[in-house]
């Protein structure tokens, strides 16, 4: 049993039991979070399809811990300018854990 859900603007495939990584949530860690943006649920070989969420559809998920992710370099320059910037960043994320698949 698998579905595609939607949180912070990416669609991810989940399954019961595993570890995903989203963008920041503002919820505290061990507390539960419901995706309802469910665009497909697979079950038993049945396909139900929303259009463009499947309605009653909810995945429900915990909070396993929050954190950052690698540094990226951004890295502005102009030709025989003498103009250079460097900058970082580190995008913040949310672990899930996937517990129960409902629709």
């Amino acid at each position: 049993m698998y579905a595609i859900v939607e949180s912070g603007g990416k669609q991810f495939k989940v399954e019961e039991g595993q570890t995903i990584t989203v963008e920041k949530l503002p919820v505290e860690v061990g507390q539960t979070v419901l995706l309802d943006k469910v665009f497909l649920i697979q079950n038993n070989g049945q396909l139900k399809i929303g259009t463009p969420y499947v309605e009653g559809a909810v995945v429900k998920a915990v909070v396993e811990s929050h954190g950052k992710d690698k540094k990226i370099i951004v890295f502005k320059y102009k030709a025989k300018k003498n103009y250079h910037k460097k900058q970082g960043h580190r995008q913040p994320f949310t672990k899930l854990k996937i517990e129960t698949i409902q629709g």
